[in-house]
């Protein structure tokens, strides 16, 4: 299996930091934000990783990983987005990367201590997502559960209004080769972009898509408030631990 993290946009909602960078080359702790994802990959024993990435300072992530040894991947390459089309488009920019295997697919701005290797060791076809409670879902695709089965996921809203329930679907999630065929399916939303949760909603028509609860501390850093939220956990972490 092979790792695709997903780091472009514009990071608007962290300006003015993201006029000097790449929202995801800011620090979170002692590390920039993109080491994060890397780790998660990369403890799962996945090791050969295409960063997407886009905007003006896409060429900063070279400055920063180099090859990737340092941050212990095999294999690095990256791609280009050149417009903001959406999660699903640029995902679709790694297709030929993906080689028609499974890929383990993370946010850049997803940090987790979560231990996501049983998932990738036990995937076989479909697709897998993960829950996690938050205290403001709206601003996630948040799940639908089946009324006789709970664990059971029938639909994810994007941003619904009126959530029925606390959990998020986080930017963390796991796809089979036919990922790239309902891609090129998708239609764009009312927004302009090929959103995942219309890719995942597709899985979950088939009968092919599995979810499971994230354990541990998750959280994503696209915001100032989640931004700071994410570094003191990791600074409490590695004090801990030295202390």
């Amino acid at each position: 299996m092979k790792g695709v993290i997903l780091a472009g946009g514009l990071g608007t909602r962290l300006r003015p930091l993201t006029f000097i960078t790449n929202k995801h080359l800011l620090p979170v702790y002692d590390k920039p934000m993109i080491y994060y994802p890397i780790r998660t990959l990369v403890q799962a024993g996945i090791t050969e990783i295409m960063i997407v990435t886009g905007g003006p300072h896409c060429g900063h992530f070279m400055n920063v990983l180099k090859n990737g040894e340092e941050w212990g991947i095999t294999h690095l390459e990256y791609a280009y987005q050149e417009t903001e089309g959406g999660i699903s488009h640029a995902l679709s920019l790694a297709e030929s990367f993906a080689d028609e295997g499974p890929v383990a697919v993370i946010l850049g701005d997803n940090t987790t201590d979560a231990d996501i290797s049983p998932a990738v060791k036990t995937f076989d076809k479909g697709a897998r997502i993960f829950l996690k409670k938050v205290p403001d879902p709206q601003r996630f695709g948040v799940p639908v559960f089946d009324k006789k089965d709970q664990e059971k996921v029938v639909e994810i809203i994007e941003k619904p209004n009126n959530p029925d329930n606390n959990f998020a679907v986080v930017g963390l999630y796991i796809f089979d080769h036919t990922v790239f065929d309902r891609i090129r399916k998708l239609k764009p939303s009312a927004r302009g972009e090929l959103e995942v949760t219309d890719l995942n909603n597709s899985y979950i028509a088939d009968g092919q898509l599995k979810s499971a609860e994230l354990k541990g501390f998750w959280s994503d850093a696209g915001t100032f408030e989640s931004l700071f939220r994410s570094g003191e956990f990791w600074a409490k972490n590695a004090l801990g631990k030295s202390a």
